[in-house]
């Protein structure tokens, strides 16, 4: 994407209502939002977070697929979701938001016990060792949806990568967390969720092109 494409999409998302952009400091500043997200909304409808949205197709999919259920996609790169935030106005979804933020700043955006659910979908899977601490899977990350997930919240993990799969079920079944459904090739399992293959991320489609199986894992965190 060229940058001036990138800055008219900034400037747009600028405009958007359900586009909210903090800096950094007002993240880690007692941000506005955390813990009223129900006012965002205007009802205490239950919150669903897309991390790493990219072009906000889950988070889209699903506020149609629900529309008594609240979505957030998050992500630092606003030009991505600038086309689902588009989208969302465009179709009238007012169950829809989009956060710029970091993904480790999830703890700081919303309140204890504020979100019913989280899907985690096409993560870097940051598979070098120097990299675990930015696995977006590991114990410091799971320590922080644990926290912002209501007692009964549940956690989908959706990747290409067998390496992320493998690692996030062997540390769920280190740790005692509750794995409710996991397969490493999900298109191939006529009994699937209807929800996790009813709806491709951009990249996926790209995936599924060349044959690579797609996993997917739903869990709880005790």
């Amino acid at each position: 994407m060229g940058s001036k494409n990138k800055l008219k999409r900034f400037k747009e998302n600028e405009t958007f209502d359900n586009v909210i952009q903090p800096t950094r400091d007002e993240m880690l500043n007692n941000f506005t939002l955390k813990g009223r997200w129900n006012e965002h909304f205007g009802n205490d409808k239950p919150i669903t977070l897309e991390l790493g949205c990219g072009k906000g197709e889950y988070t889209l999919a699903l506020a149609r697929k629900y529309p008594d259920r609240n979505f957030i996609g998050i992500d630092i790169k606003g030009a991505r979701f600038w086309r689902g935030a588009k989208t969302a106005l465009e179709e009238g979804l007012d169950n829809v938001a989009f956060l710029r933020t970091q993904i480790e700043l999830v703890d700081s955006a919303f309140a204890k016990a504020e979100i019913a659910e989280i899907w985690i979908t096409f993560p870097d899977p940051q598979i070098k060792y120097k990299r675990t601490k930015h696995r977006m899977t590991n114990d410091a990350f799971l320590a922080k949806y644990k926290h912002v997930l209501q007692e009964d919240g549940v956690m989908h993990l959706k990747t290409d990568s067998e390496f992320m799969h493998g690692y996030t079920i062997g540390l769920l079944h280190g740790r005692g967390d509750e794995i409710l459904y996991a397969h490493h090739d999900i298109y191939s399992n006529t009994e699937a969720p209807e929800e996790v293959v009813s709806t491709q991320t951009f990249y996926e489609k790209q995936y599924l092109e060349v044959g690579k199986p797609i996993t997917y894992l739903k869990f709880k965190i005790k």
